[in-house]
């Protein structure tokens, strides 16, 4: 088992990893699961905890399902079961749960412990690190939220095997997007490695080592934290459109249309961004794009914005970016 150790918690890597967990001093525990991870994870992990007789509440899953409207159902149980402050909540499931799970915990008699056991890529590697917790409003995302660290992180690798390639893909991107604003030589290797090949335990300790360094400068995003946004801007904007007409779109998939194009927004070489287009082209399953005017207002509402100017976190070169970018619109529009 490997250990990352963030300022306030750990991150414990390893198919052994679940068997640490230690919640003797909790009166009682709830389970947040969503149908897929109640079917294809749930039973492993009482396995594996050995945790007997917890609450289990089920949320559906889905981007769309990450709402007040689905904490309540989490706050009606706990208040139900009569979960006092001593209570502790696991959040079981990707990254709608952990940032759900994560935030009505948060709520909850003004805050019960939390524990995340992330069962996807993307919570692996970016959702259940850094104590970003919330829910999207108004069909904009994580609109509603809070920063607050769990108790810890508990990844279980072999749950990855219940992932569709799409969600292994959509995590993936994340883990590519670390690598383009922190380290080159991870990239390189990345740039030359199948994704079939991959060891992802190894993977998944580099991800969440950059992470837990980046936001270890800088906790609460006031600047330096900035950086993990690449691709975000124009992402979210993607994903939050996508929501607003009901139609799917991964976080993944978004993150990697907003990298391809922010990419080309950056300082980087001529070279090095034919690079990182044609690795992201050959990689993911890219959005097809929407028209500029409709993904425009929701541009406007990105938290990272000032004064009302549009503000990007860009690399500038492989390796190394930059925060609070102003861009005008009309060079953003150009890219569509």
């Amino acid at each position: 088992m490997k250990v990352v150790n963030c300022q306030t918690y750990s991150v414990y890597i390893g198919n052994d990893s679940l068997k640490s967990i230690d919640l003797s001093e909790y009166s009682s525990v709830a389970i947040v699961v969503d149908e897929h991870t109640k079917s294809y994870c749930l039973n492993t992990f009482l396995e594996e905890s050995n945790i007997q007789s917890p609450l289990i509440i089920e949320t559906k899953s889905g981007e769309e399902n990450k709402t007040i409207t689905s904490c309540q159902l989490i706050w009606d149980a706990l208040t139900e079961a009569k979960f006092d402050r001593k209570s502790i909540l696991i959040n079981l499931g990707g990254g709608v749960i952990g940032d759900m799970g994560g935030f009505a915990a948060s709520c909850y008699k003004r805050g019960i412990n939390f524990i995340q056991v992330p069962t996807t890529l993307l919570a692996m590697v970016d959702a259940s690190v850094g104590g970003k917790l919330g829910v999207d409003y108004s069909n904009l995302k994580n609109q509603i939220g809070l920063f607050r660290n769990p108790q810890g992180v508990f990844i279980y690798p072999s749950f990855l095997k219940t992932l569709s390639k799409e969600q292994l893909y959509s995590g993936y991107a994340e883990v590519v997007k670390h690598a383009l604003i922190y380290d080159a030589k991870m990239w390189k290797s990345l740039h030359s490695t199948d994704v079939e090949k991959l060891n992802w335990e190894d993977i998944i300790t580099k991800s969440v080592t950059i992470k837990n360094e980046i936001v270890s400068n800088d906790p609460h995003e006031n600047g330096y934290r900035k950086i993990l946004n690449f691709g975000h801007s124009i992402g979210h904007a993607i994903e939050s459109y996508c929501l607003s007409i009901g139609k799917v779109a991964l976080h993944g998939q978004a993150v990697a249309t907003g990298m391809l194009l922010e990419s080309q927004l950056s300082n980087a070489t001529k070279e090095e961004k034919i690079e990182i287009s044609n690795f992201l082209k050959s990689t993911f399953d890219l959005i097809e794009l929407p028209d500029f005017e409709d993904i425009l207002p929701f541009l406007k509402n990105d938290k990272k914005n000032k004064n009302k100017e549009l503000k990007f976190s860009l690399i500038s070169e492989i390796g190394k970016c930059s925060y609070d970018c102003t861009i005008d619109v009309p060079k953003i529009k150009a890219l569509f």
